[in-house]
């Protein structure tokens, strides 16, 4: 994929980039509210049930979302008591330790996950699997070049951020 207009001045050239990640930024938050409004929702809560349900025994630790999501803990607590509220997901807790306990995917959970389009990330997953090693490689250094200058490598990799996940987790985290 080549940038438009290479002829540009190179101050074109770094609209079009940013305007680029405009782009990016709106579709994901397009995509976040059509989830929430359709099914009910969010990208992170459809990534944790899509988790539950490749495991073998369809349980896992938070901890273990926490990991393979990239969230923080507060951020995954969350996400769990939402889907525990709307019944798509049940916990049940160690004896010993009630920090600890395994979180199961419900049949509800099950029944929203084989009703719910493919989300965004999934399409661009797709699309990524087609390019060369070598394309693939440069992409990641381009995004690893921006979140540099951005200064961004600690942030939380939610996978949707929205206002109102924003919040949510601010919230949380008091």
């Amino acid at each position: 994929m080549k940038i438009k207009n290479q002829n540009w001045p190179l101050s074109m050239r770094y609209t079009e980039i940013l305007t680029s990640i405009r782009k990016i930024v709106r579709s994901v938050n397009l995509e976040s509210k059509r989830m929430e409004k359709e099914y009910g929702i969010s990208i992170p809560q459809l990534l944790c049930l899509n988790f539950l349900s490749e495991r073998t025994d369809f349980q896992t630790s938070q901890k273990e979302i926490k990991n393979v999501l990239q969230l923080n803990a507060s951020t995954v607590t969350g996400i769990i008591s939402r889907l525990e509220r709307k019944g798509l997901i049940s916990r049940s807790h160690n004896s010993q330790d009630k920090r600890f306990g395994m979180i199961h995917i419900t049949t509800k959970g099950t029944e929203l996950l084989k009703n719910a389009p493919e989300p965004l990330h999934e399409q661009l997953i797709l699309r990524l699997k087609e390019l060369s090693a070598e394309e693939l490689e440069n992409l990641r250094k381009a995004f690893a070049i921006i979140i540099e200058f951005l200064n961004i490598e600690d942030i939380d990799a939610a996978p949707i951020i929205t206002a109102g996940s924003y919040i949510q987790e601010e919230e949380t985290a008091k």
